[in-house]
């Protein structure tokens, strides 16, 4: 979605993802929960705080980040609804910089948006900036030759390759890998899009 476009669908007062967490956000609890106390989160690519406020529901402490001012006052908004705290940053994931140094980075729709070129530089800064047995969380589209574009893929938004985001975490134990292709219609024409759902903890 482009930012304009995002702007005025996060600009309304209906939640356009809904305020239920979905289910990656839930398995991000259970595997962090796990490993991990007193947990100290960020949510790359909050939209409008779904997910974010989640976690904050759970103890956490919780950074929303996203590029939209618009979805990030509506997480400001969910949040207060739910009687929980977050903080929020404005950032594009290209460039974005952690406040401190966190247990979970969860990422579930956004991670596209890193330009290729940045992305082996970010994923390390992530890493770097994540404490011992730390969790990993995160969600990418791929290109599948069996799996057209989206009609709302957008010139900003990037595929990884098959297998590309493991290579990323080569240094990290990998917990899980899941390839997936599944339905959509939040263009309003009804297309597919095929992903991978990677959680890895970093090493001591």
């Amino acid at each position: 979605m482009k930012f304009d476009a995002r702007e005025r669908v996060y600009g309304q007062e209906e939640y356009y993802w809904g305020t239920k967490p979905n289910n990656m956000a839930e398995k991000t609890v259970d595997v962090a929960s796990k490993l991990k106390t007193d947990i100290t989160a960020i949510d790359i690519g909050a939209g409008e705080g779904r997910d974010a406020v989640f976690f904050a529901e759970q103890g956490w402490n919780v950074y929303a980040m996203d590029i939209s001012p618009n979805g990030l006052t509506k997480a400001e908004r969910l949040a207060i609804q739910r009687d929980v705290t977050l903080q929020t940053i404005e950032a594009d994931a290209n460039d974005a910089n952690f406040p401190e140094a966190v247990d979970v980075v969860y990422s579930a729709g956004t991670i596209q948006y890193i330009q290729p070129e940045n992305r082996k530089r970010q994923f390390n800064y992530f890493k770097e900036k994540t404490t011992s047995d730390g969790v990993h969380a995160m969600f990418a589209f791929v290109d599948h030759p069996d799996v057209p574009t989206a009609p709302d893929w957008t010139e900003s938004e990037y595929f990884y390759a098959q297998g590309e985001l493991r290579e990323y975490y080569q240094d990290w134990s990998v917990l899980e890998l899941e390839e997936v292709i599944f339905d959509d219609g939040s263009s309003g024409e009804p297309h597919q899009h095929a992903a991978e759902v990677l959680f890895a903890r970093k090493s001591n």
